[in-house]
């Protein structure tokens, strides 16, 4: 298909440069009739000027056949056929072996070599050496007298030098088939290895762009002077631009925190940085930098690659903090066991002291406010052990819409929820898996600390959705100092708080093999996820 379409274009250059001779003989034959010249007659043989006409509208139809039904080989064929009729005529209507146009055969096997290649210019040449030599023998026996072709000239030459002409002919007719075949040869192995390069460049380059557009990281490259040029889909995805929104802008237009960059020493190594998109959504963004040159060797430019990192920073997080809470469960646990020993010893004496008559008024007020302050240190003592060594979860399948509820039921009454509305956002047919007693403790301890951060009221808005149950609040929100102690034992703004409400949580929680984590919405607040992966079956 590559060959065909090959020679057809060489085919047309050569049929485009006759009709461009064929019309400036006729244009010149023209212009000198219309002068009248005197010598017309003997400058041109009207058997030529009716020769080149009809070359010239040969021409015209070869060129539409070829575009209209493109018989490539067959009107290449034609054409060669057509050159050597062309100049065996014109050497007849020229004097024969006085012809200055012996010199055309030349050109007819220089064509054929380049338009079909070596074999077929050796055929021609030897075509048109049996052509000229034809006719130079048949002038000189006398047998083209008939067409005005004189014998004596052919005489005048004599047989040797005539001899001589024929084998000059045959010998340059050889040589130049097999020199235009030759060349015709390498060229078109040049061709097609030029052909071959360019499809290679072009694959590469199509790959190249399928690599950058289909990367699951954001690709941007630039100038040397900080000008993107390559930003890919991903990269789009991530910033909210198209390519053609950010083309030639400066790297630090789109990424503040890449403005010296390029200056670094450290380019190619592992960094990151935090991003705020045009939704004020933060995130983490690791990347890297390489320079890259041209094929001289010259720095052209830079390569910056990116991700997103945020949820991997932010599994990084938890799991330190996990084994953070693990650590201190596990000490607490034993240190809750060594004090509730004692304390259970001293919480009797006490008592029994309390019961004696030694006892006067003021020593018993005393003992009451140590028993008080004992059972709170076993209250306390208790739940620390909850947060240390949580129950296993007994699993049961729970109606979420109403086990709600219930427990908002409980709460309302609560001097704390003043100007705290509840909304239960919650489907009728959610089901959910899990310790309904355990679950319970969770809702009440984040539906107290909504209540809490919202001292001048609001509303908490409960939803369940994909497998997550969500507490929502419009209070104060969550500092980014506390967020870094959340969920840690002991650790409360409240003043009167024991700091184990949502450590607890999230043990309980952790044990259903589930996930608790915050977030701060848009619209201020916070908004704490409950993600129990053993739903139910049933869950519509």
């Amino acid at each position: 298909m590559a060959e065909n379409r090959g020679l057809e274009r060489r085919l047309k250059l050569f049929i485009y440069a006759r009709i461009l001779v064929s019309f400036l003989f006729l244009l010149s034959t023209i212009l000198l009739q219309l002068q009248n010249s005197i010598d017309l007659s003997e400058r041109f043989n009207p058997g030529i000027t009716r020769l080149m006409a009809f070359s010239f509208l040969f021409s015209i139809t070869s060129l539409f056949i070829l575009k209209k039904f493109r018989f490539t080989t067959f009107l290449t064929n034609l054409q060669i056929i057509w050159d050597i009729s062309f100049v065996t005529v014109l050497v007849l209507f020229t004097g024969g072996i006085l012809s200055p146009y012996s010199f055309l055969y030349l050109l007819s096997i220089l064509i054929a070599g380049m338009l079909l290649g070596r074999q077929q210019a050796l055929y021609t040449a030897s075509l048109c050496g049996i052509l000229y030599g034809t006719i130079l023998d048949f002038q000189y026996f006398g047998y083209l007298g008939f067409i005005g072709l004189s014998q004596d000239d052919a005489y005048q030459f004599g047989a040797l030098r005539l001899f001589y002409t024929i084998a000059f002919n045959l010998i340059a007719f050889g040589l130049t088939a097999f020199v235009t075949g030759l060349l015709a040869e390498r060229a078109s192995l040049s061709e097609e290895a030029l052909k071959r390069s360019s499809i290679d460049y072009f694959e590469l380059d199509q790959l190249n762009s399928a690599i950058v557009a289909h990367s699951d990281s954001g690709i941007l490259t630039t100038t040397i002077e900080g000008n993107i040029r390559v930003f890919n889909p991903y990269a789009e995805s991530i910033v909210g631009l198209s390519q053609s929104d950010v083309y030639n802008l400066k790297i630090e237009q789109i990424f503040p925190q890449l403005a010296d960059i390029f200056d670094q020493k450290d380019n190619g190594e592992k960094q990151e940085f935090e991003y705020k998109r045009a939704d004020s959504t933060s995130m983490t963004l690791g990347y890297r930098t390489a320079s890259f040159n041209d094929s001289n060797g010259l720095l052209r430019g830079y390569i910056v690659n990116f991700r997103d990192i945020t949820e991997m920073r932010r599994m990084e997080t938890a799991l330190k903090k996990a084994d953070r809470l693990a650590a201190l469960g596990e000490l607490s646990a034993r240190m809750a066991h060594e004090i509730r020993n004692p304390l259970a010893a001293l919480c009797g004496s006490v008592q029994l002291l309390s019961n004696t008559a030694l006892c006067n008024d003021a020593d018993v007020r005393l003992l009451t406010i140590v028993t008080r302050e004992a059972a709170r240190l076993e209250t306390l003592i208790s739940e620390f052990l909850m947060y240390a060594r949580p129950a296993k979860p007994e699993m049961k399948e729970i109606q979420l819409k109403k086990y709600v509820d219930e427990i908002i039921m409980f709460l309302i009454n609560d001097g704390k929820f003043e100007g705290v509305k509840i909304k239960n956002a919650l489907k009728p047919n959610e089901l959910i898996a899990a310790d309904p007693d355990q679950l319970r403790q969770v809702i009440i301890n984040l539906l107290q600390n909504a209540a809490d951060a919202m001292e001048r009221g609001g509303e908490i808005v409960i939803e369940y959705s994909d497998s997550c149950l969500s507490i929502t609040d419009d209070g104060s929100g969550i500092n980014e100092d506390s967020a870094k102690h959340l969920f840690e034992p002991f650790w409360t703004t409240k003043p009167t708080g024991t700091g184990l409400g949502l450590a607890i949580s999230y043990r309980i929680i952790e044990a259903h093999g589930g996930s608790i984590s915050f977030e701060t919405p848009a619209s201020g607040g916070c908004r704490f996820n409950i993600l129990l992966t053993a739903q139910s079956k049933g869950n519509s």
